[in-house]
């Protein structure tokens, strides 16, 4: 990006079997994926927040990498995702957002096991907080974070995506270990 020129995040919505999510992305990679059905202004105010001076386009040429992926990953064709990612945060989001990264597909951590991982057992809260602002779900699985009485929490797609996604990735799993 050259210095004086405003950013640029385009934008795009992806559409696959009942997923509707808006995407944006960065020259540098994906910077945002919208919650199920919600509308632009989610992106917008999230890119308000985080890239003030960002103007938004719309660009469906550039993010279609990215819905290839997702609708792989939908599909149960993918496991990971290889494009960039542009995270926008605090240092210690990012720290909490590269342990979610790292999460193997199909397995679950507590938010006390995240703490811990970032050296910060204490700060549960926080790192809850941290994972509710995760711009980028799905590619930084926030997803695959539980309670640590089993259950699932909260996520900012909603706890039946939330649902949908873990079982998605087991029965991947599970078809793999009958092949």
């Amino acid at each position: 990006m050259k210095t004086g020129q405003p950013q640029t995040v385009s934008f795009s919505l992806f559409e696959d079997g009942k997923w509707r999510l808006y995407l944006g992305a960065t020259e540098r990679g994906i910077c945002y994926v919208g919650s199920p059905d919600a509308s632009l202004n989610e992106l917008k105010e999230w890119t308000d927040k985080r890239l003030p001076q960002a103007i938004m386009k719309e660009n469906n040429q550039l993010l279609e990498p990215y819905k290839q992926e997702l609708s792989d990953y939908f599909r149960g064709r993918r496991k990971s995702f290889t494009f960039p990612v542009d995270l926008h945060g605090t240092a210690f989001q990012k720290a909490v957002w590269e342990v979610l990264g790292r999460i193997p597909y199909g397995e679950t951590y507590t938010y006390g096991q995240v703490a811990e991982l970032i050296r910060r057992p204490k700060a549960v809260r926080a790192v809850a907080a941290a994972i509710g602002a995760n711009p980028v779900m799905i590619p930084i699985p926030c997803h695959r974070v539980i309670g640590k009485n089993g259950k699932l929490t909260g996520f900012r797609g909603g706890l039946d995506m939330k649902q949908a996604l873990l079982r998605l990735e087991q029965s991947s799993l599970s078809c793999e270990t009958i092949t």
